[in-house]
């Protein structure tokens, strides 16, 4: 069973171990393990519904507020302790595209707003009702899961779009295909979802983002039906499949979707090699990227996510690693590079040469595949070990960018930098992590991870987060970036967006939600406020 109110399946537990308790609290300070307000108390407090009774619509309590939020850290906080603005009023699951249809029909007559529901793994506030006197629908799209049809000459498989990472990949591999799209939500997130939102997954660098990956498909609008052709290229104007990607349901529910996929790779292998340096780390997967060396993946971790992800997970032989990586000249200052290779058994050989060979120019250290294959097999656990965090008193939270490579060494200092300063400001230490997740000729995506101790008042922990959130922002913004390179925008990031987009641009996007939507019920106060 999924977890209430945190994150993923209730059986499965990610340790922390005791070095890592206290690295962190040498980190943060004393730690305090706080009561969570339970599931009867919530339910206590909820009202009642107030949409018509539908043989599609759950009004149950319990379900409601299974619903009501998703992972971002405001979230956890209103799930956590109690204070939780608004609920949806019920949670519909149509069965197909005549059932979504019916309920949009509805929705429409009587004034009801409807939020699309994927896995619920939002980040920035993308599933939240709104308070406020109209209803609210959540509309989950849990049952429409299957692989519609696999076009096997033009490698095109058509899914309903509320199919989940594992089940997709499932699926394709009965017949010996895969999508290839990783995100470290995979477990939960769905490929509706994906598409809504931009998504970009762990081996984007091979198999592309989400939208190189999406050709076509259908969603169902307050308007009608919009039909997006699979065409592998058009010169005819606008790609109106672009409006819908990164559309965040404002427009209407992704109902089905064709997707490009390839045959299952023979090869893949994950490796890690050591730098003494973040510079000399960045000057290497810059140089990997623009000199087309076919990796299929790319991820560098810097000192401090170096030194805390070796800590906390606490491998045995870890002692033993750091002090060869010292007698080689990798300091306190090392950071480490995870690279991917995926193909053919030769093509991993090859690329994997190549790879070593090349950062050898930059005193990269190869240290084989037990790094990578730690990495690789805790890939989507890892997100389990933000509720032990939480349980021993730490909150997390992340936020990550899209910048040229001229602006990325400066914003990989002044990001962590600002949010360091914001929480001195309560008097707090905080432990910031980066790292580049994805790598491209012209630039990278900087994602950054901070740690910091919880208190007793929401109010007050919602407070610091928000300095954190905002310093770190407008640090983004000032150096060139995009406010969201992988997350997508929702409310935490709607703010920002005028600074992306400019006033035209967000006046399009504002015309292209009133043509699809002219009575403003899908998903408002997200994207666009």
């Amino acid at each position: 069973m999924k977890r209430w109110n945190g994150w993923g399946d209730v059986h499965i537990h990610y340790p922390l171990p005791d070095v890592g308790i206290d690295y962190l609290r040498a980190q943060l300070g004393p730690l305090e393990a706080r009561a969570d307000v339970s599931m009867d108390a919530i339910l206590a407090t909820m009202p009642d519904s107030r949409l018509p009774d539908h043989p599609l619509i759950d009004i149950a309590p319990e379900t409601r507020l299974r619903h009501a939020r998703g992972q971002s850290l405001p979230d956890w906080v209103a799930l956590n302790y109690g204070r939780i603005e608004a609920f949806p009023d019920g949670v519909a699951f149509p069965n197909g595209a005549d059932d979504v249809r019916e309920l949009l029909g509805l929705a429409r007559t009587r004034g009801i707003r409807v939020i699309p529901y994927g896995g619920g793994t939002s980040v920035v506030g993308h599933i939240n009702p709104l308070p406020g006197a109209r209803p609210t629908l959540t509309l989950s799209m849990e049952k429409l899961n299957r692989l519609l049809e696999l076009d096997e000459v033009s490698r095109l498989a058509t899914f309903e779009a509320g199919v989940t990472g594992p089940s997709l990949e499932a699926q394709l591999k009965a017949h010996g295909y895969t999508l290839g799209h990783f995100p470290q939500s995979f477990e939960y997130s769905t490929l509706g979802g994906w598409i809504a939102t931009r998504s970009s997954g762990q081996q984007s660098y091979y198999y592309g983002r989400i939208e190189q990956l999406f050709a076509g498909g259908r969603v169902e609008t307050p308007r009608g039906p919009l039909e997006l052709p699979p065409f592998p290229a058009s010169a005819t104007g606008p790609d109106v499949r672009e409006m819908i990607l990164g559309s965040e349901g404002r427009m209407g529910l992704i109902t089905r979707a064709q997707v490009r996929v390839r045959p299952i790779p023979k090869a893949e292998g994950f490796y890690g090699i050591f730098f003494p340096t973040w510079e000399q780390g960045v000057a290497a997967v810059r140089g990997i990227a623009q000199n087309g060396i076919p990796v299929s993946m790319l991820r560098l971790s810097n000192p401090q996510e170096t030194e805390t992800s070796l800590l906390i997970s606490g491998k045995s032989w870890l002692k033993l690693a750091d002090r060869g990586l010292r007698l080689m000249g990798q300091g306190d200052q090392r950071c480490l590079l995870i690279f991917g290779v995926t193909g053919s058994a030769a093509h991993v050989r090859r690329t994997r040469g190549a790879v070593k060979s090349f950062c050898r120019s930059f005193r990269g250290f190869y240290v084989g595949a037990m790094v990578g294959r730690t990495w690789e097999k805790n890939r989507f656990r890892s997100a389990y070990l933000r509720n032990t965090l939480w349980r021993h008193g730490v909150a997390v939270d992340t936020l990550e960018t899209a910048l040229p490579w001229s602006q990325v060494e400066a914003a990989a200092q002044a990001i962590p930098r600002s949010i360091v300063d914001a929480a001195a400001a309560f008097g707090e230490r905080v432990l910031v992590m980066t790292h580049l997740s994805h790598i491209y000729r012209d630039g990278a995506s900087i994602y950054v991870t901070y740690l910091f101790r919880r208190c007793a008042d929401p109010d007050e922990l919602l407070a610091r987060w928000r300095a954190m959130k905002g310093a770190a922002s407008h640090a983004i913004q000032a150096h060139g970036g995009a406010i969201s390179h992988q997350h997508g925008v929702g409310t935490d990031h709607a703010a920002y967006l005028l600074a992306e987009k400019g006033e035209l641009g967000m006046a399009a996007i504002r015309s292209l939600c009133q043509t699809f939507d002219p009575d403003g019920i899908m998903n408002p106060g997200k994207l666009i406020l």
